[in-house]
C-alpha cells in the first residue's frame, strides 16, 4: 500500500520552500522540526514563526519597487501593517523592526499606537491609516494623536458626517485626511454596494464643501478596498479603474491630493498547490493606474497598502494531537482532534476557510480518507475537505498500538483566529485557549523558541464566568413609575 509521502509526491511538487521531510519521516515548517516542539510544548499548540513577517514585508517592497522601476512610475510606495488581523505586540515589535506604517480600525488601536510610540517603536512621522466607521472613542482617540503632533495620522472620512468632529475639536495646524470611496460588491454578493465608505456622488461635495474651506485640513488620499482583495478578476480591474478615474476627477479640484490607498487583500497559500504570480499581479496594478493618469493628464499618486493576512497569516500554525478515531459508518471515518476548529479556527467553519493541513509525523505510513472533528458538541465543527480536493487523507493510525500518536498541523494561521476566537476569553463549550509559543531565530540563525501563554486554565475561566470574581451589590434602579402617564385610548362604539 502507498505511503502518505507517495500521496503528496504525486500530488505536489514536494518538498517546498516551507515544508520538507526529515530522516524521520517528519514535517519540518520552515526548517522547524514540529516533533521537537511538539515533545517540548505538547499539543493543542498555536506557534507563530516571526520570521515570516519580515519576509514577506520585504517581498511586498520588492514587488512594488521591481514594477515601479518597470513602468518607469514616478511615485512613492508605503508599506502599512494592517493591526486588526493580529494584535499581538510581539507581531508589531516584529513588523516595525522592517520600518513599515500602521492602519487602524477602532478606538482601542489607538492606545496600542501611544504605547508603540512611548517605547520608541513609531514616531510622530509614522503613518497612521485610520480607518473603519468612527464612535465617538475613536474620534476622540484620533483627535489626540493629531493635536499630539503626529503629522501623518490619517483619519479615512467613512461617512459624511465625521469630518464635523475633527473641525470641531482638533487644534493642529496641518490635517491630512483620506476618503474611503464604497466600491460596488461582487456581483455574487448579497448587497451592490459596499457599506462602508462615501457614495461616489458625494466624494466631490464633501470636498467642496466641507474640507477645501478650512485651511487646516488637507485631502491627501483616497482609500479603494474591495471584499475579494487583490484577484486578477474583470472585478477587480473593473472597480480599480473606476476608482483611479475619480482619482483623476478629484485631483483636477483638488491639488494638493496626491496619494491613494489600495488597501488589503493581497492573497496568501492556502494549499500547498500555489502558483499566483505576485509580481505579475503587482505590475499590472502598477501599468494600470500609470494608464489612466496619463491619459487624464494627472501625475501618478503615491501608492498605500495595507497588508494584514499577508503580513502575518503564514507565520502562523495550529498542531493538534489526533485523541480518537470513530468509524461512524461504511464510509465515514473521523479522527478527533485535542481541540475545536469553531475556537480554534473560527473562519474554517464560519466562512468556510481552507488552510495547508497535513500530518505532523508516520509520512511513511499507508493513508486514508478521513474527516476531522472538534471537541465541542457542536455539528459544524469539522473539517473534511482541502482547497485542492474535495477529499482529505491522512496516514492510518493502528488503534491496537497505544505508541502510534498522529499529530496534525493547520498552516498560515496567523490572521485574524485568536481575536476571532475570542483569546483568552470563554468559548463554545468551555474549549481552553491552546498553549501559544513564538518561534524565532537569534542573530546566528538558530532557532529560538518562547512560551507565550499557557493553555487557558479553569481558574481563569471561572473568574470570567463570574464564580470567583467579587461582584458589586446590586443598587435599586430609580422608581419612575410614578411620574410616568398612560392614556387608555377608547374605540367609538
Amino acid at each position: 500500500m502507498k505511503r502518505y509521502i507517495d500521496l503528496i509526491q504525486q500530488t505536489f511538487e514536494f518538498p517546498t520552500r516551507e515544508f520538507g521531510v526529515d530522516a524521520q519521516n517528519n514535517l519540518q515548517f520552515n526548517n522547524v522540526p514540529l516533533m521537537d516542539v511538539i515533545k517540548r510544548y505538547g499539543t493543542p499548540l498555536r506557534i507563530s514563526y516571526l520570521p515570516k513577517i519580515g519576509e514577506h514585508i520585504e517581498h511586498s517592497r520588492v514587488l512594488f519597487k521591481n514594477a515601479m522601476k518597470k513602468y518607469n512610475y514616478k511615485g512613492n510606495y508605503t508599506y502599512c501593517y494592517c493591526t486588526k488581523s493580529s494584535h499581538f505586540k510581539f507581531i508589531l515589535d516584529t513588523a516595525l523592526k522592517h520600518n513599515i506604517h500602521l492602519e487602524t480600525s477602532s478606538a482601542f488601536d489607538i492606545p496600542l499606537i501611544e504605547t508603540l510610540y512611548e517605547e520608541g517603536k513609531v514616531s510622530k512621522d509614522t503613518y497612521i491609516i485610520c480607518n473603519g466607521h468612527k464612535m465617538p472613542q475613536y474620534l476622540k482617540n484620533i483627535t489626540n494623536l493629531l493635536n499630539q503632533g503626529f503629522v501623518n495620522c490619517t483619519p479615512i472620512l467613512d461617512n459624511l458626517d465625521e469630518i464635523d468632529h475633527y473641525l470641531e475639536h482638533v487644534n493642529a495646524d496641518n490635517v491630512n485626511i483620506g476618503i474611503r470611496i464604497a466600491t460596488d460588491e461582487e456581483p455574487t454578493f448579497s448587497f451592490y454596494t459596499s457599506r462602508l465608505g462615501i457614495r461616489y456622488k458625494d466624494v466631490d461635495d464633501l470636498y467642496l464643501k466641507k474640507i477645501k474651506p478650512d485651511e487646516r485640513f488637507k485631502l491627501k488620499m483616497l482609500h479603494f478596498f474591495i471584499n475579494s482583495g487583490i484577484k486578477d478578476t474583470a472585478y477587480y480591474w473593473s472597480e480599480l479603474t473606476r476608482f483611479m478615474f475619480k482619482y483623476c476627477e478629484m485631483k483636477r479640484i483638488c491639488p494638493e491630493l496626491d496619494s491613494i490607498d489600495i488597501g488589503g487583500g493581497m492573497p496568501i497559500q492556502t494549499s500547498v498547490v500555489y502558483n499566483f504570480d505576485y509580481q505579475a499581479m503587482v505590475d499590472e496594478i502598477i501599468e494600470n493606474i500609470q494608464w489612466i493618469c496619463h491619459k487624464n493628464n494627472v501625475p501618478v499618486p503615491n501608492i498605500f497598502t495595507e497588508f494584514g493576512s499577508y503580513t502575518v497569516g503564514e507565520s502562523g500554525a495550529i498542531l493538534y494531537k489526533i485523541i480518537d478515531q470513530k468509524q461512524q459508518n461504511d464510509r465515514e471515518l473521523w479522527y478527533m482532534i485535542d481541540g475545536s476548529f469553531i475556537t480554534q479556527l473560527p473562519d474554517a467553519w464560519g466562512i468556510g476557510q481552507k488552510y495547508i493541513m497535513l500530518p505532523i509525523n508516520n509520512w511513511d505510513a499507508p493513508y486514508t480518507k478521513v474527516n476531522l472533528g472538534g471537541l465541542t458538541c457542536d455539528s459544524a465543527d469539522y473539517y473534511n475537505t482541502e482547497s485542492h480536493s474535495e477529499d482529505l487523507y491522512m496516514p492510518i493510525i493502528d488503534d491496537n498500538d497505544p505508541s502510534d500518536e498522529q499529530y496534525i498541523g493547520f498552516f498560515h494561521t496567523g490572521a485574524y483566529q485568536e481575536s476571532l476566537g475570542g483569546y483568552g476569553g470563554i468559548q463554545h463549550c468551555l474549549i481552553p485557549a491552546p498553549k501559544h509559543v513564538l518561534i524565532d531565530r537569534d542573530d546566528n540563525g538558530n532557532l529560538t523558541t518562547e512560551l507565550f501563554a499557557e493553555e487557558q486554565t479553569e481558574e481563569s475561566m471561572l473568574k470570567i464566568l463570574g464564580y470567583r470574581a467579587q461582584r458589586n451589590s446590586p443598587e435599586p434602579l430609580q422608581d419612575t413609575s410614578s411620574k410616568m402617564h398612560f392614556h387608555e385610548q377608547t374605540k367609538d362604539n
